[in-house]
């Protein structure tokens, strides 16, 4: 089994404007064409079981339509983590929606939705979130399509884990994409929950892998950030890392799973 935690895909009638838009901004291809049909046939090529959908709401009046799209969406195959705008004059309630709801996360991309993950007004979410037992993906390191401002680093995230002890906060790209020397210095050895999407198309096999095998190994997990990554060449390349055969389960799936409830369905 392998459970994909990092994905993206639109709904159909604008999947393709917003691909193109996204493209024109951080000029990089996306792999498919960015919707579910997409996505799936991209995952029975790589072999993958499960995807997680991260939707990213860059206004707060886009909580609704993502909450009821996330609804329409969801199957034993497609996992969406619907998204919240910390602007709303509410987020807190929001993520009390999205917890009544059934959904197990929740995501957040500092960049897009411009903020600081260490901002107090973040707090009431982080408060929620660590209240429902919501997982909250976000968005860590820089970003392909944005100055490289240090709102979403090692160093924050040690600081909100240390703040919300009870909060799953899961870090994307190995902990900081593209910040990876402080990744070591600040997350690497603790008990910090991060995917490893984007990331090992970005380092060196020796990097990447002595990150990893640092890291408890309970608490990673294999993602891609598809479309913006081919999954199947990102299966290969955790593959070829050549680690503990425990530990490659427990980063292609078993981690996973615990944090989804999906534990009945691990293979024996």
């Amino acid at each position: 089994m392998i459970i994909d935690f990092h994905t993206h895909a639109f709904p159909d009638h604008i999947a393709e404007r917003a691909i193109a838009a996204l493209e024109a901004g951080c000029n990089v291809k996306t792999r498919h064409k960015g919707t579910i049909s997409s996505l799936l046939a991209s995952m029975d090529d790589a072999g993958i079981d499960i995807s997680v959908i991260c939707s990213i709401a860059t206004k707060p009046l886009q909580f609704d339509p993502i909450l009821a799209w996330s609804k329409q969406i969801t199957s034993k195959r497609i996992i969406p983590f619907p998204s919240l705008h910390p602007a709303d004059p509410d987020p807190a309630e929001k993520v009390k929606i999205i917890h009544e709801e059934g959904f197990k996360g929740i995501k957040l991309h500092p960049y897009y939705q411009e903020f600081s993950i260490d901002e107090e007004r973040m707090f009431p979410v982080y408060e929620a979130c660590e209240r429902h037992r919501l997982l909250l993906v976000c968005h860590t390191g820089f970003d392909i399509a944005f100055p490289r401002d240090r709102i979403a680093d090692p160093e924050k995230i040690e600081y909100i884990a240390s703040r919300f002890p009870g909060l799953l906060f899961v870090s994307t790209h190995l902990g900081g994409w593209y910040d990876w020397d402080e990744v070591e210095k600040h997350l690497t050895g603790k008990p910090r929950y991060m995917e490893i999407s984007f990331s090992l198309e970005e380092l060196p096999g020796t990097r990447a892998k002595e990150l990893i095998t640092r890291h408890p190994p309970g608490y990673l997990l294999f993602g891609t950030d598809s479309p913006w990554t081919d999954q199947t060449r990102a299966v290969k390349l955790l593959k070829a890392l050549h680690l503990e055969p425990e530990t490659e389960e427990n980063i292609f799936y078993r981690n996973a799973a615990q944090l989804l409830g999906l534990e009945q369905e691990l293979p024996v």
